[in-house]
């Protein structure tokens, strides 16, 4: 409730004007507070059960080591510390950054783009984070399709289908891993996408580092890729270029894009199920669970098993 958000702010030492508006976040819950004779801030109230509190504070740790490096990610406030308590509930503060989604199509944004990504893992490389989770195919594919089928989340009428495509992808993704082989994983935003990317004029802020997690370095690069392969081509080698101007790129990692694609899209249905019944999700999300959803969702995965066989993007 509003006063409880108030007072879990003032607990932290800010004086709240009552001025509060929520923010988009389904998996916590995220306000802009006023606060008198200062900058608004942002409150972010962590959905209880998702993280312990040692992960938590190691992302806190993460997004300080970076701003500290003067890359713009926007950190938690430390205020006798980052993570806060109040009602039952775990919440950090942030400062409140404005801006717009970035234009990809732009060279010398693509360009800005991948040399931020870069010095984060350049950071990442050295900054200890043994609590935080592992992007691989166990926990990303195997486990969230396996949730879906044991709680019946999927129309009787299209459970085989289901099962019988997600287990040829998963063997499919899984040969991908294997083929590349060992590549380096280090600590990465993990969810980087154009949502979590602000454009404020000439700079660019990265935001949401909820994710954070320990992974390929192309994680962080590959969902800015889109369109036909010519396009994606070019926005890889603008991002490339600017990556590797602090950082070499491991190229044999651009062979998992498709399969990283592949296990987003199976979590995120996974997800989603497992959200369904918090009222903000309900009104976010009305059409989840339909039959058309999940015909959508079985056409989704049968393109990617497609998509697994086509050429590799290279810049």
């Amino acid at each position: 409730m509003p006063d409880d958000i108030l007072d879990a702010v003032e607990s932290a030492g800010h004086e709240a004007t009552g001025g509060l508006l929520p923010l988009n976040s389904y998996e916590n819950r995220v306000y802009r507070v006023d606060i008198f004779d200062a900058a608004p801030i942002v409150a972010k109230f962590y959905r209880n059960g998702r993280w312990s509190d040692a992960q938590l504070r190691e992302e806190h740790a993460f997004a300080q080591a970076l701003a500290e490096a003067e890359i713009p990610v926007v950190a938690p406030l430390d205020d006798n510390g980052t993570l806060h308590q109040h009602g039952g509930f775990r919440f950090a503060l942030y400062p409140c950054r404005g801006g717009r989604w970035p234009d990809l199509d732009a060279p010398d944004t693509l360009r800005q783009l991948g040399r931020l990504v870069a010095r984060i893992h350049q950071i990442g490389a050295v900054q200890p984070m043994p609590t935080r989770p592992v992007l691989d195919s166990e926990r990303l594919g195997h486990e969230p399709c396996d949730y879906l089928l044991d709680v019946d989340a999927v129309p009787p009428t299209l459970v085989d289908a289901y099962e019988s495509l997600i287990d040829d992808l998963l063997d499919r993704v899984d040969a991908q891993f294997e083929a590349v082989g060992h590549v380096t994983e280090i600590p990465i935003h993990g969810d980087l996408h154009p949502g979590n990317i602000l454009e404020d004029g000439e700079q660019l802020h990265i935001v949401d580092t909820d994710d954070c997690c320990i992974g390929p370095a192309v994680q962080d690069l590959w969902m800015f890729l889109s369109g036909d392969e010519d396009a994606r081509s070019r926005q890889l080698g603008y991002l490339l270029e600017g990556y590797e101007t602090f950082r070499n790129f491991d190229r044999r990692e651009l062979a998992l894009v498709e399969s990283l694609r592949t296990l987003r899209i199976m979590h995120y249905a996974a997800w989603l199920h497992r959200r369904r019944e918090d009222p903000a999700f309900v009104q976010a999300f009305p059409w989840f669970g339909t039959e058309r959803y999940w015909n959508e969702h079985i056409l989704s995965l049968r393109e990617q098993f497609a998509a697994l066989d086509e050429p590799v993007v290279t810049d």
